[in-house]
């Protein structure tokens, strides 16, 4: 009955000297229930989330690396770059053994990932997955070689070609697989 009514409200809303008003109302009504909808799509969005962060950190944890605790850093940057989740970390697994075996060159200070065959350097390890997510993913405009939309495999043949290592995007993927085991 109660969804009767507004039909019969809105009509007579608009046709009356204040329709302005229930139009305003009605659209504050309209954005309190997208509020509530959208939390609850966010808090699930946040429980997978977590849980993928978690499966990262625990997959670090078993291998005594130092990149453990920064699960969360790659989900999100893996989010925002439209890139698989377990990408970043399981090449600096293979990279840096997550972090244990880092770039010795002075310059290439918090770089675990091997990147510019250990001649670059961050100002952290924050900001080297942040860098390294935005240039792989090809949101970087400076850095023509990764294009937007590629696959994990493809992205791993430019990273290191097999004609430079033979396999490596066969070890990064397996890599995948043990982190994605790990949920």
């Amino acid at each position: 009955m109660g969804f009767v009514h507004s039909f019969v409200m809105i009509p007579m809303l608009m046709s009356s000297p204040i329709a302005s008003l229930g139009s305003i109302n009605l659209a504050v009504l309209d954005t309190n229930k997208i509020t509530v909808e959208n939390s609850v799509i966010t808090t699930q969005e946040e429980v997978e989330r977590k849980e993928k962060a978690e499966a990262i950190d625990n997959y670090f944890k078993e291998k005594n690396a130092p990149l453990e605790g920064y699960g969360m850093k790659f989900v999100l940057e893996a989010e925002k770059n439209n890139l698989d989740w377990r990408l970043m970390p399981a090449i600096a697994m293979r990279e840096t053994t997550g972090g244990k075996q880092m770039c010795k060159n002075p310059k290439a200070s918090n770089n675990a990932f091997g990147w510019g065959s250990c001649k670059m350097g961050f100002t952290s390890i924050d900001g080297s997955i942040e860098h390294i997510a935005k240039t792989i993913s090809g949101n970087n405009p400076n850095v023509k070689a990764y294009k937007v939309g590629m696959t994990s495999e493809q992205i791993l043949k430019k990273y290191n070609p097999d004609s430079i290592i033979p396999g490596y995007s066969l070890q990064v993927i397996k890599i995948m697989n043990s982190i994605k085991e790990t949920i």
